[in-house]
């Protein structure tokens, strides 16, 4: 697949083939979109533990890591350098690492501290023996870490949208969370997010909450802004002077970074959706709730989540079961409506080595 396959003009572009969605071939060569920026954790979390596994990226890209918050916060392998037994197994507040198959001890900077019977071992330690470590990102409370190169991403453009709502601040509520298997590829749950196009359609309490006429997306280099106006008489945020959407009635500000996040703030706090690639026709979704205001949970756009969870759901369900029909390969774009889906094609596009279409 090469860039040139999603043409950059939105009017006569079509959208990505149906075989991207389908076959466990296509699947595994998108695999690689996966070693850049990933959500480890919110600030709140460390503070209930210290050590955090990040099972879910672990999931994701295949990678064993920690999240450790001592004389400062950095993200590590969570596997002994010894045999590979995985360190953390979950969340915990402890003044060492200790592997729990031969005893390996670790200082929670990553450096080795101790190992049982390797007396004659020559040139014991050395740096092998210390747990390697990988780039951590702190943004508004939120930690991100990569296995690989990471794109750099405009973090103060949106701090400027964001910033004002103080999302490190916020709480970890694990009664929001959930995790959901979907009998459907991660693409499509991604495509679904990124367009309000379906709203009406498919989300009618959402549709009560929001102000279709007035929905808004904007695409940058690494991710797309959606915003939701707020009908009137509705929940909104009050926005501070000099805020780039002052004067205007928002009721949500959907953020969606590449290639799997999407951060859902509301008035109430921030809703965050993890997608986790499984095969080509299934994916897991895991939702975590970070709460700002919990009096406001019940009013407008982000009362009504776990509806509008399932009939997402189910819509893209349907979808990967048509996406199998002999006669169907390609669609067209909304160059009104669908801008945010033609970016993340095209972002897709630049990530793959080139191949005959």
């Amino acid at each position: 697949m090469s860039e040139s396959l999603i043409d950059a003009d939105i009017r006569q572009a079509r959208t990505l083939p149906s075989r991207f969605y389908t076959e466990p071939e296509q699947f595994n060569r998108l695999k690689s979109v996966f070693s850049g920026w990933q959500f480890a954790a919110h600030s709140s979390e460390l503070d209930a533990h210290t050590i955090q596994p990040l099972e879910h990226i672990e999931a994701i890209n295949g990678e064993s890591m920690i999240l450790v918050q001592g004389d400062e916060t950095r993200c590590m392998s969570n596997v002994c350098t010894h045999r590979g037994m995985r360190l953390a197994l979950e969340p915990c507040t402890k003044k060492s690492l200790q592997c729990r198959y031969h005893g390996r001890t670790f200082n929670l900077d990553g450096s080795f501290r101790h190992m049982a019977e390797f007396e004659q071992v020559y040139n014991f330690p050395d740096e092998g023996d210390d747990l390697p470590q990988f780039p951590l990102k702190q943004w508004m409370g939120m930690f991100f870490t990569a296995q690989g190169e990471a794109m750099d991403l405009p973090w103060d453009m949106l701090e400027e949208r964001l910033g004002f709502l103080n999302p490190e601040s916020f709480t970890h509520d694990e009664t929001r969370d959930r995790d959901h298997s979907v009998d459907a590829n991660w693409l499509l749950y991604v495509d679904n997010f990124l367009e309000g196009f379906h709203i009406p359609y498919v989300h009618p309490e959402l549709n009560q909450a929001l102000d279709s006429s007035g929905y808004v997306t904007e695409t940058f280099d690494g991710g797309v802004m959606q915003i939701g106006k707020a009908m009137k008489g509705d929940v909104k945020f009050e926005l501070p002077t000099g805020h780039p959407d002052e004067g205007q009635d928002i009721a949500a500000y959907y953020l969606w970074l590449f290639p799997n996040m999407m951060f859902n703030f509301y008035p109430w706090g921030l809703s965050l959706n993890i997608v986790v690639p499984v095969s080509h026709n299934t994916c897991r979704v895991l939702y975590r709730g970070y709460v700002r205001d919990a009096e406001l949970a019940n009013e407008g756009a982000g009362s009504v989540l776990d509806t509008v969870e399932d009939q997402d759901q189910w819509v893209i369900e349907e979808v990967q079961r048509g996406m199998e029909s002999s006669v169907y390969d390609r669609g067209r774009y909304s160059p009104t409506k669908e801008q945010g889906v033609h970016h993340f094609h095209r972002m897709l596009a630049r990530f793959l080595t080139p191949q005959e279409p």
